[in-house]
């Protein structure tokens, strides 16, 4: 009973997220939708997923999703919702970055004092100015100067400015985070989010995206450099888990280089030597034989929004893995569950 009840609950809420888009969905249209999977095909037990559905609905969660080679494994909530995505806005950027890096726009090893990249007093300190390009997308650039959108763990942990020479100290950093973003559009001539949706959202069909609801939020008084703001939908995310899922290929077509994917998701630094979880390029990385992977049975990498919001990709399981949660509504922390509840998906293999 409890398989027929996952089975169908599964296959109406796949018609229902697939006929409710944005844009035409029919599969003679549309080939991009994603397909939905009998989960005893892929190798997980419906009965096991029925149970992380149940707990699904009483996480604190407002959507989660998991892909299976691109196609639907599981699915609840309003998977069709775009929902403010925090800081997995990152892995975006760093995508961005894949692509104009392989067309030759940009080159990783210009430094800042090259780039005449600045920012308000108290400006950057000439041994600030050493760090390029490479070293701002793993978060090693020394530079800690105040940002737009830091929290005040953020605030609270942020080294004093001269402290560590350029690429010799992991901190998270949204000065870094900001600037990169700035540091792409000076050098490609292009507008974040308009180049997501051509080189990205387009090709690999997201259905939910709209470029007007992303913006650019100012600090005046901290930065010159503004946070980048973006909505996404969990089965859009998903999408774009996928695509590194598949080292970069969707369909017949090349969108990220296989070398950029292993790049960008390559630890370059750990943040917590507990689980051994590291940093590549804007993507938080669970290195093979890691503590954390070891528990999980995969490497893999993510990254997440505000504590409360993921995107996370096994590579060893062809699996990638979408929680999202909509603080415009409601912030509270829904702590364990989302562990909990990507444990009984991971689990759920037979």
């Amino acid at each position: 009973m409890k398989r027929t009840i996952y089975l169908i609950s599964t296959l109406v809420l796949g018609f229902v997220v697939l006929s409710n888009c944005k844009k035409d969905s029919s599969p003679d249209k549309d080939p991009s939708d994603l397909e939905i999977i009998v989960p005893e095909d892929a190798g997980y037990s419906s009965d096991k997923l029925n149970e992380a559905y149940e707990f699904a609905t009483q996480s604190g969660y407002d959507a989660v999703i998991a892909l299976y080679k691109g196609k639907v494994l599981f699915s609840w909530g309003q998977v069709d919702e775009n929902f403010n995505c925090h800081s997995i806005w990152k892995p975006f950027v760093s995508a961005l970055y894949g692509i104009s890096v392989e067309q030759g726009e940009i080159n990783l090893d210009l430094t800042l004092k090259e780039l005449e990249i600045d920012d308000i007093e108290p400006s950057l300190m000439d041994e600030e100015k050493r760090a390029t390009i490479r070293d701002i997308l793993k978060s090693r650039s020394g530079v800690y100067h105040e940002a737009a959108a830091e929290t005040q763990e953020m605030k609270d942990m942020r080294p004093e400015r001269g402290s560590h020479p350029h690429n010799t100290y992991f901190y998270y950093n949204n000065w870094d985070f900001n600037v990169g973003a700035a540091i792409y559009e000076q050098l490609t001539g292009k507008y974040i989010f308009d180049e997501f949706e051509k080189e990205i959202a387009d090709p690999i069909g997201m259905q939910d995206f709209d470029v007007t609801e992303c913006f650019k939020a100012y600090e005046s008084n901290l930065s010159m450099y503004p946070s980048w703001r973006f909505k996404m939908s969990a089965r859009d995310l998903a999408r774009f888990g996928a695509l590194y899922q598949k080292k970069g290929m969707w369909n017949d077509s090349q969108i990220i280089s296989q070398e950029w994917i292993s790049e960008s998701t390559t630890s370059y630094s750990v943040m917590d030597s507990t689980t051994g979880i590291g940093y590549g390029y804007r993507w938080k990385v669970i290195p093979e034989n890691s503590p954390f992977a070891q528990m999980i049975g995969s490497k893999g990498f993510f990254h997440t929004g505000i504590g409360m919001q993921i995107v996370l990709v096994l590579e060893d399981m062809n699996l990638v893995i979408v929680e999202l949660k909509n603080t415009d509504e409601d912030r509270t922390d829904p702590g364990d569950a989302g562990m909990e509840l990507g444990l009984m998906i991971i689990n759920a293999r037979l």
